[in-house]
Formats: structure tokens, sequence, C-alpha cells
């Protein structure tokens, strides 16, 4: 196995995701000369400066943090050079610019929650729920000019659980990711490896993209098979949540069941018994719901909601 110690490594990251890697490279001894996150950010309703996680956990284990607002920015750029580093390792962080990511001699390799070329994208993690995948899965590669493509170093198969929601999968590839990203270190670093190109050649409909989730992507439509429904329901759970309105209020879903049975029922109607089910009709059955916010209200399963809610 080869040495990190010697290796000298920026790390460019913002989000909880991305601490668990940073975490399992200080725990094996990576040496971490430099730490980019997100600028400190406004929030809460005191909208006082939060930290990002990646930040927290820097400043914690005493790494240096650059927080640039641009990072075409001549004095960050300046100062990510005076690091000298070896390689940068980039996960759940924004888009880099050339000057950035062709820094290092080693270049920059980066963390995507799909084996690419599949998913692509902000939300792969949602996207392969919601399109009712059964297995997903984990890339390091190289970045180069277009996001996402570039050659792939390391992948790693995951399944997806066929109750399991959005939230569930992300921890799971979020621990998986960090053990991918130290092999990768290892391999990469001691020339092990080598990228391979990914599969462009596959013909334009079988890849499957993963945008940034709208609002528009979080609203139920009733209209759809009841699996499908179910699917976005797992896909958008616990964040942002799929939502339908009930008697005029936002009613968020964050956990559901389905059936398949014929119905003489318009689509999108609800059902309920006012004690242990809510229900709404699909053409090839129904979605019962068991986990819900309603506007203004907190979260709740289906039996809580329905002991306080009164229905016109």
């Amino acid at each position: 196995m080869p040495d990190l110690k010697d290796c000298r490594i920026v790390f460019l990251g913002t989000p909880v995701f991305a601490v668990a890697i940073l975490e399992k490279m200080v725990s094996e001894g990576c040496n971490i000369v430099g730490v980019v996150t997100a600028p400190d950010k406004p929030a809460g309703r005191g909208m006082q400066l939060t930290q990002s996680a990646v930040k927290k956990y820097a400043v914690e284990n005493g790494l240096h943090v650059l927080q640039p607002v641009k990072l075409k920015d001549s004095a960050f750029l300046e100062e990510l050079k005076s690091l000298q580093a070896d390689i940068q390792v980039v996960v759940a962080f924004r888009m880099l610019p050339e000057a950035v990511w062709n820094m290092p001699p080693k270049g920059t390799i980066n963390l995507h929650a799909s084996l690419l070329p599949q998913y692509r994208g902000a939300a792969p993690i949602n996207w392969a729920i919601i399109n009712g995948e059964k297995e997903t899965g984990i890339t390091t590669f190289k970045l180069q000019h277009a996001i996402d493509t570039g050659d792939i170093l390391m992948t790693e198969k995951i399944s997806i659980g066929e109750n399991e929601n959005a939230g569930s999968l992300h921890d799971r590839m979020m621990q998986a990711g960090a053990v991918l990203v130290y092999k990768t270190l290892q391999s990469y670093c001691n020339e092990s490896i080598k990228p391979v190109p990914q599969k462009n050649d596959l013909d334009a409909a079988a890849i499957k993209h993963a945008p940034k989730i709208q609002t528009s992507t979080c609203e139920i439509d009733w209209s759809k098979q009841s699996k499908q429904i179910n699917d976005l329901v797992r896909g958008l759970s616990p964040y942002p949540g799929a939502f339908t309105f009930l008697n005029g209020k936002m009613l968020k879903v964050f956990e559901a069941s389905y059936t398949t049975e014929q119905h003489n029922k318009s689509v999108g109607l609800y059902e309920t018994d006012g004690k242990t089910f809510l229900r709404f009709s699909t053409p090839d059955g129904w979605v019962f719901i068991r986990e819900l916010q309603l506007e203004g209200k907190k979260r709740m399963d289906i039996s809580s909601f329905l002991k306080g809610y009164r229905f016109n």
C-alpha cells in the first residue's frame, strides 16, 4: 500500500455527504494541506452566518480552510497554488474552472453518486429512485471540461432497497464513497490504476440524466401509475419532499405504499376512514399515505394526523 502522507492533497466540498469522505482521509493519515468550501451563509430566523458542514469539520480538526466567493478570483488562485497540492479531491462542490481543476500535477478527482455515464447531474441519488432503479453505484473519475464526463478511476455497484428512500441511500453511498475515494487515492497516486474513458458511445436514449430537482418535479401527478408515484415519494424523501394538496393546503408526503386494483374512481380523489388510512386514487389502484406534513403543521405518521384533522 502506498503512503499517502507524502502526497499533498487539497479537498473541495460543502455538505454532510462530503464530510464523511474528508473524515476518512484524515483518519487514514492523508496529508490534507487545504480545504476549500463555500462561504458562510445567513440562515435561520435570525439570519446568522452559518458554516458549511465541511468547514465545521475542517476547523474542528485544525485544517487550513479557504472560502472563495469566486473560484476565478486571482487572490484565491494564488493561495491555492501556494499550497502546492499534488492532487485535489472534490466531493459535492460547485463546478470548477479549469484554472482550479487542472492546477495540481495529478489533476483533480471527483466522487459521483452514480455509475457513470448514467445519471450525470446534480441529483443522481434522487433520480435513481424516482426512476425505479434497483441498482446504482458510485464512481471516482478525473475532472475535465464537460461536467461528469471525465475518465473513470474506480466504481462500486450499490443495490437499492425496495422501500428505500433517498435519505437512507444517501447515507449508505456516503460511507461507501469514503472508502472508494481512499482506495482510489492509494491506487492512483501509486500509479497502479489508469483512467478509463467513459462509454460515450451509448445511444442517447439509453443515457439517464439527473438534473437539479425543481418544485415542479415534486408535485405528485395522480394520473401516473401507483408504483411511479411511490417511487417519486421515495426519491424525494426526506428532502425536498413530494407534495400534493388536501382541501387547498399543501400536503408533503414522506412515506407511502400502494396497491394495484381495479376501481371506478376518478384519479386524484382521496378516501379515508378517519382513523387508520388516507389514500388517493390512481389509474391502476391506490396510493396510501404513511407519513406526511400538512402546510403549517409538523411532520407526523398517518394515525397521528388523522386523530387531529377534520375533513370538510
